[in-house]
């Protein structure tokens, strides 16, 4: 049977749960399709926000403004928002050749529709190559999976067959005539660009640099064009995977104005950048309230997406393709996690106000 909330009391609707708001982050979870059985599920657990890799009409060369406002209606039409919708640049926006211009109006004409339209976000990857094949699956709590890396599997590894190598000056230099080029647009447009660190954060990969595998790369980055609309993902695992503070980053940023969106995820580090181990999000060495209460107290309203849970049994038996491929089980327990650090932090923030 499906049970809908029609005709049910608002003071029973809204029990015990603290509303987000303009000064809170929003929870999001990514969609991989806006079938109606995925946004039920993600609206059953709470969550309002939803992001999404792409359109269903392919890349940025189809988005319309028919496109983009089908698909907010759709998620608006189950009592969700459309916040995010990521980018790849092309290769030869990365790597600066022939054609980048031509890719880069591509990319700013989406920004200007998604602004029309009112999509706060837009989020993006810069990499040369995403070093995954440091990757394995090692055994975490009850059997479950999680992810493990070690660079010293794969530091020796060539590029790819048809791919070449690109020197650490040679994407800062690529990655700074994008910013130049489309971060005015974003301005006019409303539009806030968020990159995602290198994760793995290995400083080569496959022998080409990676602009965003240390915290020095980050900060070079938000300074190449000073604005709120050049942020970026900040991740608090990824920040502990380069052996730092993730509540520290979090202020630097935060102070800037330059999160634009956050993964909210758990981490065990060894070795700085080279070794460690995405776990559960409440058994590693990220203070995850500690997050969650600098993000309150920065009033910070984007959106939070609490990613990477580990594999389980009950998303291996029963999978969903749906939410984020096959761990619908798994974010149910991030975001109960996620929700009750938030609630947790906004409680703490108020009384120390009173």
């Amino acid at each position: 049977m499906i049970y809908d909330a029609e005709g049910i009391d608002d003071s029973i609707k809204n029990q015990g749960h603290w509303a987000e708001s303009n000064d809170t982050p929003t929870l999001t979870l990514f969609l991989e399709n806006l079938e109606n059985r995925s946004l039920r599920r993600v609206k059953q657990l709470g969550v309002t926000g939803v992001s999404m890799a792409g359109l269903d009409t392919g890349g940025l060369e189809t988005w319309t403004d028919q496109n983009l406002k089908r698909h907010i209606d759709r998620a608006s039409a189950a009592g969700l928002e459309l916040r995010n919708v990521m980018f790849n640049p092309s290769s030869r926006v990365r790597f600066g050749e022939q054609g980048r211009d031509e890719d880069i109006e591509i990319i700013n004409q989406a920004i200007r529709i998604a602004g029309r339209q009112g999509l706060p976000v837009m989020e993006y990857n810069f990499y040369a190559h995403r070093i995954v094949e440091g990757y394995r699956v090692v055994p975490g709590r009850g059997g479950s999976g999680l992810m493990e890396f070690n660079y010293q599997r794969v530091k020796d590894l060539p590029p790819l067959v048809g791919e070449e190598e690109h020197s650490l000056s040679d994407m800062w230099d690529n990655v700074t005539y994008f910013l130049k080029a489309v971060i005015p647009v974003a301005e006019e447009a409303n539009v806030r660009l968020a990159l995602h660190p290198n994760d793995p954060p290995a400083p080569v990969s496959r022998g080409s640099g990676q602009i965003m595998s240390t915290l020095d790369g980050w900060k070079k980055f938000t300074d190449i064009v000073p604005s709120p609309f050049n942020g970026i993902t900040f991740d608090c695992g990824v920040t502990k995977e380069l052996g730092h503070d993730p509540v520290e980053v979090c202020r630097y940023f935060g102070l800037r104005d330059q999160i634009n969106h956050v993964h909210f995820r758990n981490v065990v580090s060894r070795v700085p950048n080279l070794d460690y181990t995405e776990v559960w999000i409440d058994e590693g060495q990220v203070d995850m309230f500690a997050v969650m209460s600098e993000l309150v107290r920065q009033k910070y309203p984007r959106l939070i997406y609490p990613e990477h849970p580990p594999a389980n049994d009950a998303d291996t038996e029963f999978p969903f393709d749906g939410i984020s491929a096959t761990t619908y089980t798994g974010f149910a327990y991030t975001v109960g996690y996620a929700r009750a650090m938030m609630q947790a932090a906004i409680s703490t923030q108020s009384q120390g106000e009173n």
